[in-house]
């Protein structure tokens, strides 16, 4: 097996467990969870310096997951790395849990809280100056939504990254157009969004955001010495494997009914087969 189709096995096995999460709990993002899911795949199981067994290494490389609603695909990437165990995503948003709907620094793996949309990158931009000013080698890298970038405090933080040349931090867009009130486009238009960034002062690529080639290429590629941060426009398609639900802005925050959620699974684990 080629490290692409292990990798694509593996995010279809994440979506079967957060298919799951969010049914067993009633709650979840399940559109912008399995859009960014490939993406979170690439990162974790190729491109992270990361280590489930000393998850607070200095050395390690930094990831904000900035739209953090979509803290249950988070969680399932989480526990497929080893930072904590599959039983406990069985709890997810249960009374008492750390799993909570929104990322939680108290779980191993995870750098911030986040929730309040537009905040991941001013973080992540704080990171990566902290790594050029102590002479750390380690990246950092972000992953926001599309319907994000209507936030001012998402530019502030691009042209600071610009002007301190942070060419060791790579921004992420999941790009499936459509928020929970309808397409970005209607909703506040970001186009033309690539040319935006690139006005910006950063290093602009665009990917299939389901190509494991093109994501882990993307992702890898070192631009140290470039003087410029890089962002990574990922297009992808909301709910992305669950046929019902894909590109629907009804399943930006939806629970699959009984009928739905069994043959979502089917489809899921056909793939596995």
């Amino acid at each position: 097996m080629n490290e692409n189709t292990r990798l694509e096995r593996k995010a279809t096995e994440i979506r079967i467990a957060v298919l799951k999460m969010i049914h067993e709990a009633k709650a979840g993002h399940i559109g912008g969870s399995f859009s960014s899911i490939d993406i979170l795949t690439a990162l974790y199981h190729n491109v992270l310096n990361i280590d489930p067994q000393n998850p607070t290494d200095d050395a390690r490389d930094r990831f904000i997951l900035s739209k953090g609603h979509i803290a249950e695909a988070l969680w399932a990437v989480l526990a497929d790395r080893g930072f904590i165990k599959k039983e406990e995503l069985k709890t997810f948003c249960g009374f008492g849990t750390r799993l909570i709907a929104h990322p939680n620094n108290k779980v191993a793996g995870v750098e911030m809280n986040t929730g309040s949309l537009g905040q991941g990158l001013s973080v992540a931009v704080g990171m990566a100056l902290a790594a050029k000013m102590d002479g750390k080698a380690y990246r950092t890298f972000t992953l926001m939504g599309d319907g994000e970038q209507a936030e001012g405090s998402v530019w502030e933080a691009a042209m600071s990254a610009a002007h301190y040349k942070l060419d060791n931090l790579v921004a992420i867009i999941d790009r499936n157009r459509l928020q929970i009130s309808g397409t970005t486009e209607d909703v506040m238009t970001l186009e033309p969004l690539p040319s935006k960034w690139t006005s910006f002062g950063w290093h602009v690529v665009e990917v299939d955001g389901h190509n494991m080639n093109q994501l882990i290429e993307a992702l890898s590629t070192n631009r140290r010495g470039s003087g410029k941060p890089t962002l990574i426009m990922a297009n992808t398609i909301k709910t992305k494997g669950i046929p019902a639900g894909e590109n629907n802005p009804a399943w930006h925050h939806h629970v699959p009914s009984d009928a739905q959620y069994k043959a979502a699974l089917n489809e899921l684990e056909a793939k596995l087969t």
